[in-house]
């Protein structure tokens, strides 16, 4: 088997960008790479997810619940791995994940009371990796971003258009509550956390791409 290396973070947090130097640094090591998204956008099996973001579920984060919410990015993973990535990852690739089934996590946790929150990441874990069968990480990197920064951030790629912006980016509560569930997730389940913020403002994104290159290479 290869190895699956997830970054994760909140929206706004690098994460495509980060990526993308990941894969690109490996890749001039002359190791087998690839990147991975989600949700994957290109694929029908991304339909669902796309309706739920776009509001057609309704208007707010909470009007899908957790567990509902949960099962629509599933799909999508499943129909990636299974027609995609499998044999790329079963022959020893490496794949850069972009998002997996930790935005599940940190996402669907804010939805929920902090009390349930052990009691679903159980749940979401064994469906994904048990019953549905989707690989789990190696590895999994949080950039850990301000929620102030990110929506500035945000609203710039956006060119200030905050109508662009889909249900969880123009949530403010919703994403501090979801920075909330990140910070417990890093903590309860290892994941490493890459400081992507200094003085209010994103470190350099050369800075940030060495610090998550050498926190891979161990793993490596």
């Amino acid at each position: 088997m290869g190895k699956l290396i997830v970054i994760e973070g909140l929206d706004g947090s690098g994460k495509a960008t980060q990526s993308k130097l990941l894969a690109a640094a490996l890749e001039q090591q002359g190791r087998p790479v690839r990147q991975i998204s989600f949700p994957n956008y290109a694929s029908n099996a991304s339909w669902p997810v796309r309706m739920y973001l776009a509001g057609e579920f309704g208007p707010k984060p909470e009007d899908v619940n957790a567990y509902a919410a949960s099962v629509l990015y599933a799909v999508d993973r499943f129909a990636s791995y299974r027609k995609d990535w499998a044999d790329f990852y079963r022959d020893g690739g490496i794949l850069i994940a972009d998002r997996y089934t930790t935005s599940n996590a940190v996402h669907q946790c804010s939805k929920l009371p902090r009390t349930a929150w052990d009691g679903y990441l159980d749940w979401l874990f064994d469906l994904e990796y048990q019953k549905i069968g989707i690989p789990k990480p190696d590895a999994v990197f949080y950039l850990e971003v301000d929620p102030q920064v990110s929506q500035r951030l945000l609203s710039g790629r956006y060119g200030g258009d905050e109508t662009k912006k889909d249900i969880h980016e123009r949530d403010l509560v919703y994403l501090e509550h979801s920075r909330a569930a990140a910070t417990y997730c890093a903590d309860r389940l290892g994941w490493r956390r890459i400081a992507c913020c200094a003085g209010g403002a994103m470190r350099p994104v050369e800075e940030i791409a060495a610090a998550l290159r050498g926190a891979v290479e161990e793993i490596l």
